[in-house]
């Protein structure tokens, strides 16, 4: 084969995550709401019978499903099934930076629910949901703890190919765990995470922007 054939075939690709094709997509919203004149950002309270993190605060979404148009469609369709709202009352639906954890990639977006919906929750998947203000958001700091992931090898891990053996200096994973307090509630975790990003892109670009009315 040619030198140059063999590149050209690759031009018009379009690079993508490395092992992707094997990582579980997930979608969630971040919505943001008006009440009481202020903008208030939603979080829901995973209901107490779930198998996976029970009773801990989160933002609606799932699993992206092939019959899903894409990762925002995924987003507005998982939030209106727990929340109990019509898709076309999720408006203004944004793309943030997407994440990796482990083997799943999220997909997250911020939309607008409108101050007159009325939920209906899902009690298999949501317990509660409560809001908090937005400017009590930008005015905080939260809580940061470093965790530090390490490598540990299966005991058929063939040392004797690499070099250094068993004696092989392996790189530490540090991920900060962000901690937002607000009330009686503790935000954390992956939600802390798309929150904290969120927040930052409103510091960075919207400096003057009020948000109460």
């Amino acid at each position: 084969m040619d030198l140059h054939a063999l590149l050209k075939q690759f031009q018009s690709r379009t690079p993508t995550i490395l092992g992707s094709e094997n990582f579980s997509k997930f979608a969630v919203l971040l919505p943001l709401i008006e009440k009481d004149g202020e903008i208030h950002i939603l979080f829901e309270v995973r209901s107490h019978h779930m198998r996976r993190q029970p009773g801990e605060v989160c933002f609606p979404g799932g699993r992206f499903d092939p019959e899903d148009e894409d990762e925002r469609f995924t987003a507005i369709r998982e939030t209106s099934e727990e929340l109990g709202v019509a898709p076309s009352d999720i408006e203004h639906v944004v793309p943030l930076d997407f994440m990796l954890s482990f083997s799943r990639i999220i997909y997250p977006f911020a939309g607008v629910l409108p101050s007159s919906a009325e939920l209906n929750l899902n009690p298999d998947e949501v317990a509660e949901v409560f809001t908090v203000p937005l400017p009590y958001l930008l005015s905080v700091e939260p809580d940061c703890y470093p965790i530090h992931f390490k490598v540990e090898p299966e005991e058929d891990f063939p040392y004797e190919l690499i070099n250094g053996g068993k004696e092989y200096n392996w790189q530490t994973r540090k991920v900060n765990e962000y901690f937002y307090h607000y009330e009686n509630r503790v935000i954390w975790g992956m939600t802390a995470r798309i929150l904290k990003h969120f927040l930052d892109m409103v510091k960075k670009s919207a400096p003057s922007t009020r948000f109460s009315s």
